[in-house]
């Protein structure tokens, strides 16, 4: 059988200098899903960024409501598709098409796409800055170049190569994008693919404004991440992958934003044990195994101090992974990476209490496992005992005294989240004064008495945090329209005439409603 077309250039047609094919697997039975894709050779890459600058240079004399108008109707027909979208989706993910598919992921996926064209449409995320006295102005402009987006293999809609954040963020700010799809869900990224072709040739943008790889081997990858004439780069997944990007790029000083991996830590502390251990350990337990684990925010660490309160919640913990059914796993990588990194904390002192064995026969499955190791062995080898699984395995650190919990926190790595459960009658105030601060430096989102899995599309949402979390503490790739910021680059106009310059920055306020700095105070009047 042959490949499926890649969409390079304005163009389905075959992968060049292919490097090979692969194929789909059914995770619940680990047998091949019919189809063949391509891997890509340099030449597909090579194409597909110089079409990407073309088209990004036309871009830049379009109207922003040209590039909303195109997502608002690309998130119509993903509407109008979705049972068929979530059918392959299922297939090759092993997700339940309710209410995980049809009834959260597609609907986040095209409020994403909505909430991204309003922005687009309103131009305030563009900070346009205008001093009158000077005449200098600046503004946030598109990049010159294709973003490259590079998809994880949990989200296969919202955070999908070809509809998700990075996606929709890259477009809304007025940048083309090259789509890699994940080989975990190809199809699912084909499906929608052709579904913004078919809203792409009705919108006005040019036609290579969305081009599709399936798969590119690691030197190409890093080709295309450092190539002159790229704009950006986005990348979701493992860490190894994700850092060898990174170095590529960052010798090349392209930009990109990796998010890599991150075990966010839940501190449990004594007044809340006390307070409600089994409502905390319920709720608990539900976070680290929802999904089978598969989420970036799934509590990888769980520290408390092990005292009688502790102890019990940990013992009733325990019980609820050791009861527990295992889950669908994505794939054969995520057991193998989820037994490599049980090995890993074994070798450096943990001790597992339930779980940690793959379940064997047809399909992708793996036991839902609990650890435990004492604060001061964590203390000794941090490192391996802080891997992320990407699955469920949690490991809980115990810790004698309250200087060691403050310890642990201080020797965590950068993550997306960290929670602290406390005493709603203010008996763990006094420690957690001194925890939060030591947190806050570790995280992207601080949450109170709260689990971290679950993300809301917000304009105030932080999905993102310190390093190796993410490449950069200082974005967030979901909320609107901060999303947007990571793909534009600050233009300055000095004494430029006004009708060479950009709508945003001449004297009219272009919308009415669009904010601007003009003389050192914001406002939606005129210059």
């Amino acid at each position: 059988m042959s490949e499926f077309p890649v969409l390079v250039n304005g163009t389905w047609r075959p992968a060049l200098e292919l490097r090979g094919s692969f194929h789909a697997l059914d995770p619940a039975t680990g047998e091949e899903i019919p189809g063949d894709y391509p891997i890509s050779g340099a030449a597909d890459a090579e194409e597909a960024v110089r079409a990407g600058r073309k088209a990004a240079l036309d871009m830049m004399s379009l109207s922003p409501d040209v590039v909303a108008a195109f997502l608002e109707d690309y998130a119509a027909l993903i509407e109008g598709r979705a049972p068929r979208l979530a059918a392959m989706a299922v297939r090759e993910t092993g997700l339940a098409l309710e209410p995980r598919l049809l009834s959260v992921e597609i609907p986040r996926t095209v409020f994403q796409l909505r909430q991204a064209a309003a922005c687009a449409r309103e131009r305030s995320w563009r900070r346009a800055v205008i001093d009158t006295k000077a005449d200098i102005r600046s503004i946030l402009g598109p990049l010159g170049g294709a973003v490259a987006v590079f998809g994880p293999n949990n989200f296969p809609f919202a955070y999908n190569a070809a509809a998700g954040t990075d996606f929709a963020s890259a477009l809304a700010a007025g940048n083309p994008v090259i789509a890699k799809a994940h080989p975990l869900h190809p199809g699912t990224t084909r499906l929608l693919a052709e579904t913004a072709w078919d809203a792409l040739l009705r919108s006005g943008l040019p036609r290579s404004a969305v081009q599709l790889l399936y798969h590119v081997g690691p030197d190409d990858g890093f080709r295309l991440v450092s190539h002159p004439l790229i704009g950006a780069s986005s990348f979701t997944g493992g860490r190894p992958g994700g850092l060898a990007l990174k170095a590529a790029a960052d010798r090349a000083g392209k930009p990109i934003y990796v998010e890599t991996s991150s075990v966010n830590p839940v501190v449990l502390l004594p007044g809340a044990l006390r307070a409600s251990s089994g409502e905390i350990a319920a709720e608990l337990f539900a976070s680290c195994t929802l999904g089978a684990g598969q989420f970036c925010t799934q509590p990888g660490v769980i520290v408390l101090l092990d005292d009688a309160a502790g102890g019990s919640f940990f013992e009733d913990l325990k019980a609820r992974f050791l009861a527990s059914g295992p889950g669908q796993l994505l794939g054969k990588t995520v057991r193998d990476g989820m037994e490599s990194a049980i090995e890993a904390m074994s070798a450096a002192g943990a001790e597992i209490v339930a779980g940690g064995r793959r379940i064997e026969g047809s399909g992708f499955r793996f036991e839902n496992t609990l650890l435990r190791v004492p604060a001061s062995r964590f203390l000794k080898t941090p490192e391996p005992l802080q891997q992320e699984a990407f699955g469920a395995v949690s490991l809980g650190i115990l810790a004698a005294t309250e200087a060691e919990i403050l310890a642990v926190a201080e020797e965590l790595e950068g993550n997306l989240t960290g929670s602290v459960y406390s005493a709603p009658d203010g008996s763990d105030d006094a420690l957690y004064a001194r925890l939060a601060p030591i947190l806050r430096t570790k995280v992207g989102r601080l949450l109170n008495d709260k689990v971290p899995t679950g993300v809301t599309v917000t304009a105030a949402m932080v999905h993102g945090g310190p390093f190796p979390a993410t490449g950069h503490p200082g974005f967030t790739s979901v909320g609107y329209p901060a999303a947007m910021t990571r793909f534009a680059a600050l233009h300055g106009y000095d004494r430029v005439r006004p009708e060479r310059l950009p709508a945003e920055l001449r004297d009219k306020n272009p919308t009415g409603a669009m904010w601007r700095m003009i003389d050192g105070g914001w406002t939606r009047g005129d210059a």
